[in-house]
């Protein structure tokens, strides 16, 4: 359970990596600060209707 482990803080730190156990992305250090605003999801338009063939 030191530098070695992968799935540790020090063994992160250590390996200079990123994952669930250390994050790469910093969260408000202030307790009330605003999130950061993200943009909502596109919107796919709908696909217009296939042509008929006359006859």
């Amino acid at each position: 359970m030191g530098k070695g482990d992968r799935k540790t803080r020090r063994g992160k730190t250590y390996r200079s990596s990123y994952g669930n156990t250390r994050l790469h992305s910093a969260k408000p250090a202030v307790a009330g600060a605003k999130p950061a605003v993200t943009k909502p999801a596109a919107v796919k338009k709908a696909a217009p209707a296939p042509k008929k063939k006359s006859a």
